[in-house]
């Protein structure tokens, strides 16, 4: 009834003031009420339905008290209003918080769908598959940016077996596929298909028999629809039949080109890739490559193979899932002719080979992009044997860096048997990244491992914010972990806080980027759960506080602007620590107090901790660390800081004020510019 009554005033304002959208809004969230309000006064609802119904009513209120800039009103898990007589300090604070985020989510699902979504999903359900082959066969879905000729997401993989049924028939009218993870940019591109691969997998040739070799992966055909209107939503239906027609560490690796000088012979060979995952002493990591979701990894992966290519392009994607120790894996590639002739196929060896790290000398992870790989061949014990090869450049650009400083030819180093040239041979492979423990920038990395590289903090502090917004979210609780330790271990440079201030309010503003919002909850969780640097409210606020009394200073304006934008989270960050101040303050008696200022050595500590204590206090109060409208918590901590400052008063008259230890001169005129603070206030 009284939130009804002080909405009536606001009400017939924005009437008044023609506030056509807002007075609609009000008015409809009071009709709400009044509707709620007859249910609960006639007593006629069963207890549950009565407790659920008090929940939407308190939701509701505390929604419109939101929007209408009214207190923020924080209540149990039945609806009761808090008693801050009866409620602890830090179980006040918590309330708020919680009370503050469920009315945040609820604005937010207020929002249309586009406005607060930014990761999209595609259902495919994959219903038949007619086509006569006569062999088993391997479908593979992906999606695909016909504008940049390259495939954005990870396969869905579907075994299909020669009799026109799925290989494993409990799958039939049950093969469904989910693409996650798209986000706004794969929305608004020009165009996407859905591509279908068709892979045989039998003889070379259909027509062959039983004799001849059989298991090959042969290319067969391919169907492809243009899904850009279902993409950007344009489809009338939300569920149609497409029936297409047609001939968190992972690495994504797509096999690109291969190119082998067939020497004398005059028909190019049938090359078949083979890649493995390795650890450093050349043992193999089992089921570590998945060709696509669907099914369970592989220990080696065999490419499709073409007949008689002398530069076969395979533009295979599959996936590299390793565990932490990823510094010591590398991806082994080996070549090998495939006969059709299952005699003469049992005799060929491997013929080649080729290897890349995935972690580089300065510890960062293999660069995104394509390499060309360099291409050995020679005796094939030594191929399999990881100490001979792994000491050898792995990419035509490692072997020039090789030479430059040393001017010589490393040319020879490119066979296991010297008088061979394989210099004319080229492997070409394009891989993607997604970790959420390793990282590209050499500058990101510096300052996850600031200890072992102290001497270059403040290098890596301002390279920080240089480093491209992906990589920072991905890594996002190490590095504030980072910052904080920096600005807790390193207290006695001051040019570290204003530095990790800076880098703090970078990464802030990053998040409230419409491209990372959907990061938010990662921040939130971590400045609830996380986030424990117990002295950083006070470094923090020191910062802030300098750069507001130099706002006159055009050389710190941009960084005050920035800071003043991230003020959200700046004060949860300090705020957090402030209820804990507070809440001790709280528990503290005549007796407490004493005994605090009685542990103090000398006099000169007894100035410095009041002088301190005072300068502290003006700036929590002058400058709210709460939300404006946690009218309850500001009330809270007013009353316990003018409880403390009556206690320090009367420490004031005992040790400064009277005829023996009169000092008025340092410590009044800061008492009293205290008051004149706190009465404005």
């Amino acid at each position: 009834t009284s939130t009804l009554r002080e909405w009536a005033v606001i009400w017939h304002k924005l009437y008044v003031d023609n506030k056509t959208t807002q007075f609609r809004h009000v008015q409809q969230m009071t009709y709400s009420l009044i509707e709620w309000r007859s249910q609960i006064l006639s007593g006629t609802l069963p207890k549950d339905e009565l407790a659920e119904l008090k929940k939407k009513v308190t939701a509701k209120i505390d929604y419109g008290n939101r929007i209408l800039g009214l207190d923020l009103v924080v209540r149990d898990d039945n609806g009761n209003i808090l008693d801050p007589d009866e409620t602890s300090t830090i179980s006040l604070f918590k309330a708020h918080e919680t009370a503050s985020k469920r009315i945040d989510e609820r604005i937010q699902e207020e929002k249309p769908i586009f406005n607060t979504t930014h990761t999209y999903s595609l259902y495919v359900n994959f219903k038949n598959f007619v086509c006569n082959i006569g062999e088993d066969a391997e479908l593979l879905m992906s999606l695909y940016d016909p504008d940049l000729s390259k495939f954005i997401s990870e396969n869905y993989l579907v075994r299909w077996g020669s009799n026109g049924m799925p290989k494993e028939i409990e799958k039939l009218n049950n093969l469904q596929a989910v693409f996650t993870d798209l986000s706004s940019s794969d929305l608004i591109r020009p165009k996407i298909s859905l591509v279908c691969q068709i892979v045989r997998v039998g003889h070379m040739e259909l027509k062959d028999g039983k004799k001849h070799t059989c298991g090959l992966r042969r290319p067969f055909g391919v169907a492809v629809m243009d899904i850009t209107d279902i993409i950007h939503g344009k489809v009338d239906d939300e569920e149609k039949v497409h029936p297409i027609s047609g001939s968190s560490n992972d690495v994504a690796m797509d096999d690109v080109m291969l190119n082998f000088d067939k020497g004398k012979k005059k028909t190019p060979k049938n090359v078949e890739v083979t890649m493995s995952v390795h650890d450093e002493d050349g043992n193999l990591q089992e089921k570590a490559i998945h060709p696509g979701a669907g099914y369970e990894g592989v220990s080696e992966y065999k490419s499709v193979v073409y007949y008689q290519v002398k530069q076969p392009c395979w533009y295979e994607t599959v996936k590299v899932s390793v565990c932490i120790y990823i510094s010591r894996c590398h991806l082994r590639f080996t070549f090998r002719h495939r006969s059709s002739q299952e005699s003469r196929d049992k005799s060929e060896r491997a013929f080649g080979m080729g290897f890349v790290k995935l972690m580089n000398a300065d510890g960062t992870t293999l660069q995104d992009g394509k390499h060309n790989l360099i291409v050995y061949k020679g005796d094939n014990k030594k191929m399999e044997d990881a100490k001979c090869y792994l000491t050898l450049p792995c990419t035509k650009m490692e072997m020039e860096e090789k030479e430059a400083p040393s001017g010589k030819n490393l040319h020879h180093l490119a066979n296991f048997t010297p008088t061979k040239d394989s210099t004319k041979d080229s492997f070409q492979i394009a891989t993607l990244i997604c970790s959420t423990k390793l990282t590209q920038n050499v500058d990101l990395l510096g300052l996850l491992n600031w200890r072992s590289n102290s001497q270059n903090i403040a290098h890596n502090l301002r390279k920080l914010m240089e480093v491209e917004g992906g990589e920072i979210v991905k890594f996002l609780q190490d590095t504030l972990d980072a910052l904080f330790n920096i600005m807790m271990e390193m207290s006695e440079n001051e040019t570290y806080d204003f530095l990790v201030f800076d880098a703090l309010v970078f990464i802030i503003s990053l998040i409230g980027d419409i491209k990372f919002q959907h990061f938010n909850p990662v921040l939130e969780t971590y400045i609830y759960k996380h986030f424990s640097a117990t002295l950083a409210y006070m470094k923090l606020t020191k910062v802030l506080n300098c750069y507001v009394g130099n706002a006159d200073d055009s050389s710190k304006t941009e960084l005050l602007f920035a800071a003043l934008k991230a003020l959200k989270y700046l004060f949860r960050f300090i705020g957090i620590f402030v209820a804990c101040m507070t809440a001790i303050l709280r528990q503290m008696d005549d007796f407490h107090y004493n005994h605090y200022i009685n542990t103090f050595k000398t006099r000169q500590d007894i100035i410095d901790f009041l002088m301190e204590t005072f300068i502290m206090f003006k700036d929590l109060i002058g400058k709210n660390v709460y939300a404006a409208d946690w009218m309850v918590m500001n009330m809270m901590q007013s009353r316990v800081f003018l409880r403390a400052v009556n206690q320090f008063t009367s420490v004031l008259n005992r040790f400064f004020l009277d005829q023996a230890n009169f000092e008025l001169q340092v410590i009044v005129p800061l008492f009293l510019d205290f008051l004149l603070d706190l009465g404005v206030s």
